[in-house]
């Protein structure tokens, strides 16, 4: 594999890496709430309302893990399995996960909304670009 479609992959790396993270640390403010009898399990059956303004920043900022990032995942398995992965590809991929970490950073500590939003609306225009220059790439292939 060419260093060049390492770096993609190494992307999608630290992506599943934050998204995994954000479940270990809900679990960890979850579980042992409903351990110790905190919260009734009924109360948690539908709703996240009977958890804590932590566990459900948490719990929020995980499912936006599988918003966004599932076209960039797609994005990225396509170059990576047409060969068309280059050095613009590589540093929007970057970038956009770069900007889903401050997004998340920001969901579960401040919560500050106009921020949140300005980082998740920086994320997706990057990854449109991403997703513009992948199109063009393959579309300008010799042969593919």
């Amino acid at each position: 594999m060419p260093p060049i479609d390492k770096l993609l992959v190494l992307a999608m790396a630290a992506q599943v890496l934050l998204t995994l993270g954000l479940l270990i640390w809900m679990g960890r403010e979850r579980v042992p709430r409903v351990m110790r009898g905190e919260i009734r399990v009924a109360d948690i059956a539908v709703e996240k309302d009977a958890y804590p303004l932590k566990a459900r920043l948490l719990s929020n900022s995980f499912d936006n893990q599988f918003q966004l990032p599932v076209l960039f995942f797609v994005g990225t398995l396509t170059a990576l399995h047409f060969g068309v992965t280059d050095w613009l590809l590589v540093a929007t991929a970057w970038l956009f996960v770069i900007l889903r970490y401050l997004h998340a950073t920001i969901h579960v500590t401040t919560n500050r909304v106009f921020r949140r939003f300005a980082a998740y609306s920086a994320g997706l225009a990057v990854l449109a670009l991403f997703w513009l220059w992948l199109v063009l790439r393959l579309l300008l292939a010799p042969s593919i």
